[in-house]
């Protein structure tokens, strides 16, 4: 067995190991069912993005994206890119975004290969914030070689109903694991086929759940 502490040294080691205060945040999740914010960004090629006047059969599909410098947004994006037409069948709207300048943006378009996926650029980081997006601080050059930005958003990705309510929602702190837009393809099947609901709607627990 072994030693016991005495009585004020345990007392001493509780101090101790007290968490650190956590700092507030100024992010706060969307909630599925309600009116997402407003969400206009200029267009690679000319012209802008504006959400409010999007009028998709079934949905508006939004692809926060990191930039320029991410190769792991450029293997997202070209797969996208790829399966444009089929979203197009199903009634979806396509773009995505990212808060790179606009010649990072034209660089991304050309050398990704994004001939037909809009592409919208200069996301402030108060929009991205508005819509829960995590900011991160640039660390250098990435593995393309590729400067990271001084501050830039991290990968989301959001599904909304014509009417600009949030269907489903990702929202991701780091650039792996991306969700698969081959299973989101197969889920609004589902989803339209079965008049499936938004589901996490609920805002405040009720007294009994807490």
């Amino acid at each position: 067995m072994g030693a016991a502490f005495p009585i004020p040294l345990r007392a001493a080691m509780v101090c101790t190991l007290r968490p650190r205060s956590i700092q507030m945040a100024d992010i706060e999740p969307l909630i599925p069912r309600q009116t997402v914010p407003e969400l206009i960004v200029p267009l690679t090629g000319g012209g802008r993005y504006d959400l409010s006047v999007e009028a998709p059969r079934e949905f508006s599909l939004v692809v926060f994206f990191r930039g320029l410098h991410c190769p792991i947004c450029r293997t997202q994006l070209r797969d996208l890119e790829s399966k444009l037409g089929e979203f197009e069948k199903r009634g979806v709207g396509v773009v995505a975004i990212s808060s790179d300048a606009a010649g990072r943006a034209q660089r991304a378009k050309t050398e990704w290969g994004l001939s037909a996926l809009r592409l919208g650029y200069g996301l402030t980081l108060r929009s991205a914030r508005a819509w829960g997006l995590y900011i991160s601080t640039g660390r250098g050059k990435t593995s393309i070689g590729i400067d990271e930005p001084a501050l830039f958003s991290e990968p989301g990705l959001f599904l909304m109903r014509p009417d600009r309510t949030l269907y489903f929602a990702s929202v991701q702190t780091m650039p792996f694991a991306r969700p698969s837009f081959a299973d989101i393809l197969a889920a609004i099947d589902f989803v339209v086929a079965n008049n499936y609901p938004a589901r996490g709607e609920v805002v405040a627990l009720p007294a009994a759940a807490e």
